[in-house]
């Protein structure tokens, strides 16, 4: 019988940590949901929604209604609107699963450190995978801003004034490209005469507009310049079937295996508050 052992509260406990430290997307997304010991299931989890629109109405001072042919049968707060939550299942999106081999004779390092290693590997390598993923659901769920990255001074306008209209407080992140970040950072905007606080000899530029921006590697940005998002605007989550090792009868030493699913959500009534610019 094959010798077996289980590693996966191993890569639990590293991939959130990774995950905070890492993810370009941490403050949209929040921190990593995993889950341990998943089998077939097609559900990550359940949500429940509420999306009813508040009704206001007049105070009613009808003689009629609540008294005289109204009793009984009329309020005076006007029509009783009932509160119901939907459970909403989320599902996983996609599969992971990989396999590799450390062979006694030839891994060239303590066995056991090695594992320890490739795991950390491993999450390094799923860290790439879920910033792609974050990216390309914030742009599925998102709107274009109607105007291109050319001008970032007036793209940032348009960015501001959609989030008044839309009521938003607090002002989302601003998720940029490179070359948008330092397009910002050459702005004619961005002077001390103006209050600006650019770091020229850092490249830094930490606020334009209100947004805090985050420079996100181009790989991520789902072919957008700018990705406008909330705070936890929506949940990235990760389901862990197993992480092993098993002593293989080709060759002396042992297999590394791991296999999950994993998935973003967000919510409906998060989307409208998404917005991204395309490429001049």
């Amino acid at each position: 019988m094959a010798d077996t052992q289980v590693f996966t509260k191993q890569l639990l406990a590293v991939l959130p940590t990774i995950f905070q430290k890492k993810a370009y997307f941490v403050s949209a997304f929040g921190q990593l949901q995993a889950i341990d010991g998943i089998r077939d299931n097609a559900v990550a989890f359940t949500v429940k929604t509420n999306d009813m629109p508040v009704i206001i109405n007049p105070y009613s001072k009808d003689a009629n209604v609540a008294f005289g042919t109204g009793t009984a049968n009329s309020s005076r707060f006007g029509a009783r609107q009932e509160v119901k939550y939907v459970d909403t299942d989320v599902p996983y999106n996609s599969d992971w699963a990989f396999d590799e081999g450390l062979d006694k004779h030839t891994v060239n390092a303590d066995l056991d450190a090695a594992v320890a290693a490739r795991l950390v590997a491993q999450a390094q390598a799923l860290l790439v995978r879920w910033n792609t993923l974050d990216g390309a659901a914030l742009v599925a769920a998102g709107k274009d801003i109607g105007v291109d990255s050319s001008d970032p001074v007036a793209l940032f306008n348009a960015a501001a004034k959609a989030y008044t209209q839309l009521e938003i407080i607090e002002k989302p992140k601003a998720y940029v490209t490179s070359d948008l970040y330092n397009a910002l950072v050459d702005a004619s905007l961005t002077t001390t005469g103006k209050n600006s606080t650019v770091n020229i000899d850092q490249n830094g530029l930490s606020w334009f507009k209100g947004f805090n921006l985050v420079e996100v590697p181009d790989v991520y940005m789902n072919g957008k310049e700018a990705i406008f998002a909330p705070d936890g605007v929506g949940k990235t989550f990760v389901g862990i079937a197993t992480t092993r090792t098993i002593t293989p009868e080709g060759f002396d030493g042992v297999a590394l295996q791991g296999a999950g699913k994993d998935g973003t959500y967000i919510p409906e009534a998060n989307k409208k508050a998404i917005l991204f610019a395309s490429k001049s």
